[in-house]
């Protein structure tokens, strides 16, 4: 098997595409199957790896995670004929994504492809919903000549098959590092470091942006009842486009770290009480899973990805999408009963667990074979 992946974000862009492809590159590394990528460069400068082939790149409007590149069709051309490869998986339908598919349907070589991000939605938090309608005409068209489409969720596949842009829809969920995100990580360094003297910590990880509704996660902590906010400390980790403005409103209460990664990320979700994060967009909700492997109970939104990790009731708490008054109550019931906050988190952890990276590529793996092995039924019948 020689996998082709294209893609429009890579490592070491910090994103949930970009995260699970650099998984899924690890494993094929490990289990010696041969792969190349075709990816933009980023805003950071990384070593020339020779399974990795590298773009010039101008950042996606939309999404800046996201880039267009600008390739060299010949080299992509001359680089797959010598790698010769038995399937293309796309996993962005940007300009690197055609080719893929270009390529791959002038050689009769098997595709699949792979949705991570609801780009419709976003269109409504940047105010130009009217590209709604051609947005799907295009995804629609896209996918058409793919033999399957892996979703990461359950919603997701309701809603590209209720858009009719496959019926061929898979799902390839997604795992967490448990031993990275661990509640054994829980220390004061962070306290120490962001000089948090409140008693509970409440987290938000993700990135800074409209699209994941971080207007409410301000929001729920400003209604929360005097005698909860005096008490917590919220902290805001990630980076994006509203981190400046929203940064500039200073608090004793609040604190934006920026981007973090590694070590850091993980003593910070080990080292609060509860995970809060309110964004109804994901087609996933890779933070949270790593959160719930960190023994935090979560607070999400009953929409979306995230929906299917939270057993409301259980691990955490769902709430209507957008209404502060839902994230509040629950959030205030989380903060104060210790023994039930307790009790989620070892409830998180355990689901956590069941959430394997190895698991999941194996099934993959399994999957691209048959997709395989349906191709070369199709072309010798």
């Amino acid at each position: 098997m020689r996998i082709a992946i294209f893609t429009d974000t890579y490592a070491p862009e910090i994103n949930g595409v970009a995260k699970t492809l650099l998984s899924l590159t690890s494993y094929l590394e490990k289990n010696q199957v041969d792969f190349r990528v075709f990816a933009p460069d980023g805003k950071t400068s990384v070593p020339s790896v020779p399974q990795i082939e590298r773009f010039m790149s101008l950042p996606f409007l939309l999404y800046p995670e996201c880039r267009i590149a600008l390739p060299n069709l010949l080299h992509i051309k001359q680089s797959l004929d010598e790698f010769n490869p038995t399937l293309i998986h796309i996993a962005t339908p940007l300009n690197l994504g055609l080719y893929g598919l270009h390529y791959g349907k002038k050689h009769h070589i098997p595709m699949v492809a792979s949705y991570h991000t609801h780009f419709d939605d976003y269109l409504h938090y940047y105010h130009i919903p009217f590209l709604q309608k051609w947005f799907w005409m295009y995804m629609s068209w896209f996918h058409r000549p793919f033999h399957k489409v892996y979703v990461p969720s359950e919603s997701t596949k309701a809603k590209l098959l209720a858009m009719s842009i496959h019926d061929q829809i898979e799902l390839w969920g997604r795992g967490v590092n448990h031993i990275l995100f661990n509640p054994n990580k829980r220390e004061n360094e962070i306290r120490e470091k962001y000089k948090i003297k409140q008693k509970k910590i409440i987290l938000y990880v993700g990135r800074i942006a409209p699209e994941k509704d971080i207007d409410i996660v301000m929001n729920t902590f400003e209604a929360l009842p005097k005698r909860c906010r005096e008490d917590a400390h919220l902290l805001i980790v990630g980076d994006g486009p509203l981190l400046k403005t929203m940064s500039n409103h200073r608090s004793e209460h609040i604190t934006f770290t920026g981007f973090l990664e590694g070590e850091v990320l993980a003593n910070a979700y080990a080292s609060s009480d509860l995970f809060l994060f309110p964004s109804s967009t994901e087609t996933f909700g890779n933070v949270v899973l790593e959160a719930m492997s960190s023994g935090l109970p979560i607070i999400g939104a009953n929409v979306g990805g995230v929906k299917h990790l939270i057993t409301h009731g259980e691990n955490g708490f769902l709430c209507t999408a957008r209404d502060v008054c839902s994230f509040a109550e629950h959030t205030m019931q989380m903060l104060e009963n210790d023994q039930l906050r307790t009790n989620f988190g070892v409830r998180a952890r355990q689901f956590a667990l069941t959430q394997s990276w190895e698991e999941i590529f194996a099934r993959l793996i399994l999957s691209y074979e048959d997709v395989i092995t349906m191709t070369k039924q199709q072309f010798s019948a």
